[in-house]
This record gives C-alpha cells, sequence and structure tokens, in this order.
C-alpha cells in the first residue's frame, strides 16, 4: 500500500470519527466530542487535500465518501441503536460496490 492510500485510510478514520462525535455533541452543547468534531474533520480534509496532489479526485471522493457512509451507518446501528432495513443495507452494499467499480476502472 502506497503512502496516498495510507493517508486515505487515515483521511476517512477522521471523518468517521468527526461525524460519529457530530452526532454525541448534542448540537455542539458538550465540549469534547465538538472538539473532536471539529478536528476530525479538519485532519480529514488536510489529509484529503494531501492525497489529491497524486491521486485522481473522483477516485479519492468516491472511496472517502463511500467507505466513510457505509462506516458511520454501521456505527449508528451498533453504537446508537438506529435501525437498520433490507432496504438501508442494500443500498450500502450498492455503494461499496460503486467504490469498487471506480477503482478497478482507474
Amino acid at each position: 500500500m502506497n503512502k496516498a492510500w495510507l493517508m486515505l485510510a487515515l483521511a476517512i478514520t477522521a471523518e468517521v470519527i468527526a461525524t460519529t462525535s457530530l452526532k454525541a455533541s448534542a448540537g455542539f452543547t458538550r465540549p469534547l466530542p465538538s472538539v473532536l468534531t471539529v478536528c476530525g474533520y479538519a485532519a480529514s480534509f488536510w489529509l484529503l487535500a494531501q492525497i489529491l496532489k497524486t491521486l485522481e479526485v473522483g477516485i479519492v471522493y468516491a472511496v472517502w465518501s463511500g467507505v466513510g457512509l457505509a462506516a458511520v451507518a454501521l456505527i449508528g446501528v451498533f453504537l446508537y441503536g438506529e435501525s437498520v432495513s433490507l432496504l438501508k443495507a442494500l443500498g450500502l452494499l450498492a455503494i461499496l460496490v460503486g467504490v469498487v467499480l471506480l477503482n478497478l476502472a482507474a
């Protein structure tokens, strides 16, 4: 795995932490989750800016948003008890398949 792909994994992790913390921040009324949200998004976007020096924007954004979306959806189910249905699961699967196809086409 080259450096850009490792940085993309870190950008996704930072974004997932930020989004999960955003829910926990209760509208930015809780200090620690609020700080994690701002710092996580800042780190994620800084990493994305570095990655885009070497990788294609379409591929980077597809992977970042698709994997991030799937991870946040799963965390929502397991951490926050959010609902899951067959239709939601199929939607997530469709997104992940799309990300894989874009990477294969690159």
